[in-house]
Formats: C-alpha cells, structure tokens, sequence
C-alpha cells in the first residue's frame, strides 16, 4: 500500500461530539474544488467530487485525443496497462488481475456472468444492498435476502446474521463492504474468510472503499469492484474490477471488442471509440490523495462526519446507527412516519436540497427512514451546524 494507515475498527456507538471538538478546517482542501460555495455538499458518498488538478490533467489527455485522434486511440490500451499498475499500487493489488470499468453495477454483472450457476443455486444478498446490484443478482439466480438490522451493534452481529442466513443452496454471496445507506461495514476479512471456509463465492461491492479503507482488498474476496470516483478523487465514471487468479478465465466483455483475443483485462476495458481520459487520469487522484497524506484526509472526513451525526442526534427523533471507525459517512434513522417510503425519502431529500441548500442522502426504511452525512476536506464544520438547526422543522411536516 502506499500509505500503511489501519483499516477501519470495530463497529461500535456514536462517540461523543460537542461543537466545540468540531474539526478544523482541513488547509486548503476547499480550494481544490469548484464546488458551488452557496450549497452545502455533504452527500460526498453517493457522486464524489473531482479536485482541480485531476480536472485539468483529464482536460489535457482530452485536448490531446482531439489534436491527434488516430494515435491517441491506437495507443489506448498500452496506456490503460501503465495507468492499471499505477492504480494497482495504490489498491495493493495485482495490475493483471484488476480491470477498469465504469461504475460498481458494471462491475456486478462482469462478476456474476463469470459465475457458473447450476439450477437450484442461490445467491445472498442482504437489505442494505445497493438497489441496481442486487437486481443484476435476480436475474441470474434466486435471491436471498438477508435482514440486516441497522441497529446491529457491531461487525460480529452482522457476521452471524450472514452466516445463519446459508443454506445447501447458497453459492454466491454478494455484500456491500460498505454499505451505502447505513454507512456499516459488511464484507469484513473475517466473514470473507469464514464464507470462503464454506465454499461460498464472494462478491463484493466496494463502491466506498477505495480511497476511503487504506486496505481495499482485506479479506481476498473472488471478486470485488470499486468506485474510484467517490473517495479516490478520480473522474466521474471511473472504477475497478479485481478478481481472484482461478476466475479470471472466465471473465467476458459486456461488449465484444477488439481486444478480446487479450482476455483480462484488456477485453474489459477496450470500449472502441470512447473517452478514456477519466480512466487515464484516475491515478491522479489517489496521487493527489497520496501527496495530502490519506491517513490525515481519512481522520479528518471521519471527524467530520462523526461531528455532523452528534449534531443530529440531539435532534428529538433522530437516533444514530453504530458505525465503523474511520469511515467518512455516518447514518441516523428518521422519526416513525418520516421517509417510510421510497416517494416520502425522495421528497424529503429534495425539499432540504431547495429550501436549505443542502445536500444529503435520505434513504427509505419502514418504520423510519434515515440520513446519511459525509465528511470531505472541502466540507466546513458550521455546513453541519446548519442543518442540525434547520432540520427539525423540516421534518414537522
């Protein structure tokens, strides 16, 4: 790994956070953004945003593909192979057996069409899986749906609510290493192990860990993939596929290509005339997040974040989920009756967009949805102080 800063901890309550303990502002972490100063952007976790340096380096690939277009395509996949190992090192991974995709749901269907299904096979999945991933496991096999209780209160809980959920039939096991909604951790090393031990295939969806965990691929899952555009500072449609050495093989293009004849990952990557530039400037990022020291941007996200929850849940109704140490997203559940429902939690999350120029995610969940808020180094302390003050009357109705 380039930096050696621990993974995250166990899973445990809230910490207590006054608002005199609030973070300082992280020097000049705001500057390297173009983010609107007027809205308060603390839904980092679901698009990320691109520093300005990885902005310009994607403009001056992009201006170089348009002033010599034949030799900049022809060149394309030499180039991704260099970018793949510079990512690779970042990631602590092995740069054949990591291929650039576009998004984590691209890399869930890459997984799962490599995974011989007989009939009878089965695939676990749990509630706080991401919508769109948990479809493409429906339609290539029954789905299990483990209830994962957000108020599990830690990582062991979880592990056993996983495992008791196995039957004969289970073959595959696709979990969030980070959930998107609640903001938990899931996939850990010792449930992969433990899965593996049973003979289980494991699926992971990492779309918060790169850049966010300083080990990424603990545990060795079969197959994992990750968004380099939340927390690695990277282009917008930017992410990774890894898989483990005996599945490679079977490993097939969405889209036959030219490439093909390469198989993986050159055959996953080679997308004809496309852009390229955010994949070839993608490194830039996690460089970016090398020079500002990851550990000093992962503990400052993370204090961030965890003051923003501490302001909430002095709120009358808001009670905070436990989560992970050193995660950059923390997660309250709602009142009863507040974003029950999917319409109800879109609602809700567009009217703090309007009225208070705020942004967060408010997810659906029966009996009470819930809020999540992020930490970035462009974030400021008081941006969580308004929302805490703003809030209440917002969920009156």
């Amino acid at each position: 790994m380039t930096e050696p800063t621990p993974a995250p901890g166990p899973t445990r309550g809230l910490p207590a956070t006054s608002r005199a303990e609030a973070p300082a502002e992280f020097p000049g972490g705001p500057a390297l953004f173009c983010l609107d100063p007027a809205v308060a952007h603390l839904n980092h976790g679901s698009f990320g945003a691109v520093p300005l340096p990885v902005q310009e380096r994607q403009a001056a690939l992009r201006a170089e593909a348009h002033a010599d277009p034949d030799a900049f395509f022809d060149a394309v996949p030499d180039r991704l192979a260099e970018t793949r190992a510079r990512i690779a090192v970042h990631l602590g991974a092995d740069p054949d057996g990591i291929a650039f995709i576009s998004n984590a749901t691209e890399g869930a269907n890459l997984a799962l069409d490599a995974i011989a299904f007989a009939d009878g096979d089965e695939i676990l999945v749990t509630d706080h899986g991401y919508g769109t991933v948990v479809a493409a496991a429906a339609r290539r096999a029954p789905v299990t749906t483990v209830a994962l209780d957000p108020h599990l209160p830690d990582e062991d809980a979880v592990r056993e609510r996983v495992l008791a959920a196995l039957t004969p039939r289970t073959r595959v096991a696709l979990l969030d290493h980070v959930s998107s909604p609640t903001a938990r951790l899931i996939a850990s090393p010792r449930l992969l192990a433990e899965l593996r031990a049973r003979g289980i295939t494991t699926v992971v969806d990492g779309a918060h860990a790169p850049g966010m965990l300083a080990d990424p691929l603990a545990g060795g899952p079969d197959f994992w993939f990750g968004n380099l555009h939340k927390w690695g500072y990277a282009p917008s449609g930017s992410a990774i596929l890894a898989v483990a050495p005996q599945h490679r093989g079977r490993i097939r293009a969405l889209v036959p290509s030219w490439e093909d004849q390469e198989g993986f990952p050159r055959s996953v990557e080679n997308r004809a005339t496309a852009d390229y530039t955010g994949w070839l400037a993608a490194p830039d990022g996690l460089d970016l997040l090398a020079r500002l020291d990851a550990g000093k941007v992962r503990a400052h996200n993370s204090a961030l974040a965890a003051h923003g929850a501490a302001l909430l849940a002095e709120i009358p109704g808001l009670v905070p989920l436990p989560h992970t140490d050193g995660l950059a997203m923390r997660a309250l559940r709602l009142p009863p009756g507040v974003a029950e429902t999917p319409q109800g939690a879109r609602a809700l999350r567009e009217e703090i967009a309007a009225r208070l120029r705020i942004r967060v995610l408010v997810w659906p969940w029966p009996g009470g949805g819930g809020i999540r808020v992020c930490g970035q180094i462009y974030n400021r302390a008081a941006e969580y102080e308004r929302l805490a003050a703003a809030l209440p009357d917002h969920l009156a109705g």
